[in-house]
């Protein structure tokens, strides 16, 4: 009897024991991607649920993503082309005569004077051209900064003289260079219209707008047989301001580009409006 009794007993703490056990054991959490069947765990899907900050840390910053698509910059933009003047003086008046020293009544100072050979060029270098898309990247305000070079070779024999009133004198040496050089810093302004943004090479697109420029600086310099090369260095009575018309046209790769200047290029004596024509080369 006693046999059994202790039977009983152990069977008793073998079930407590074990019921012991089953409670002490880590509960698993139910998921939407798991599933216990006893002690068998079964995965539904292997990939981790993403966080809302994962998702924001891949997405970046919506505010910025938006002005980026907006604005686009190119980088060291460069023109070469044609540069001229409009000559819009009236040599019967004083003060043109007076400004041509030399002049005289068998040769009054005209527009001969100032003739610039077809080698006159203009040469640009932007830092920095942006476009800011104002309607879906059709209609856009293009800006930028640079340097406009222009470089005028006369055709007559005339010395720019710096002096605190300058003026311009005839020279009777025949010169093989006589070149003005004269250099601005300019900020242009457009408007752009681009009916196809989505076009592979930029399609048909045209700016139009203006620029204001600052003189830096000028140059005379002449190469003749007689008096070798010489170079004179002033403002040359140069306009220090310069407003000018700008505009430019893509055709594709291609683009051209135009400035004209609405100021003229002498404070005083003659009234003549640099302009240039050329290439513009750029990626948009």
């Amino acid at each position: 009897m006693k046999k059994v009794h202790l039977m009983m007993m152990g069977g008793v703490l073998l079930c407590l024991t074990g019921m012991a056990q089953t409670d002490t054991m880590p509960q698993e959490k139910p998921t939407t991607d798991t599933l216990r069947v006893g002690s068998i765990i079964i995965i539904k899907n292997g990939k981790e649920d993403k966080s809302e900050d994962d998702m924001r840390h891949k997405q970046g910053n919506p505010h910025r993503s938006r002005w980026k698509n907006k604005v686009s910059t190119n980088w060291f933009v460069v023109d070469l082309g044609f540069a001229n003047h409009n000559d819009k003086t009236n040599y019967g008046t004083a003060e043109a005569q007076s400004f041509v020293h030399g002049a005289t009544l068998a040769h009054p100072a005209d527009k001969s004077d100032f003739n610039v050979k077809t080698g006159s060029f203009n040469f640009n270098v932007w830092l920095f051209m942006q476009r800011m898309s104002l309607y879906k990247q059709v209609v856009n305000l293009k800006y930028g900064a640079g340097i406009e070079l222009y470089k005028y070779y006369y055709k007559s024999g005339i010395r720019y003289i710096e002096a605190p009133n300058p003026y311009v004198e005839r020279q009777n040496t025949s010169f093989k260079r006589n070149k003005l050089a004269f250099d601005y810093v300019t900020v242009p302004l457009m408007l752009n219209i681009n009916p196809n943004p989505g076009h592979k090479n930029g399609g048909l697109n045209i700016s139009v707008g203006a620029s204001a420029s600052y003189l830096y600086g000028a140059r005379n310099k002449q190469k003749s047989d007689d008096l070798g090369k010489q170079k004179f260095a002033g403002d040359f009575n140069l306009e220090r301001w310069k407003l000018a018309y700008i505009a430019e046209l893509g055709l594709g790769p291609v683009r051209l580009y135009g400035s004209y200047a609405i100021t003229p290029l002498h404070q005083y004596g003659v009234d003549q409006h640099p302009y240039a024509v050329g290439v513009r080369f750029s990626s948009w």
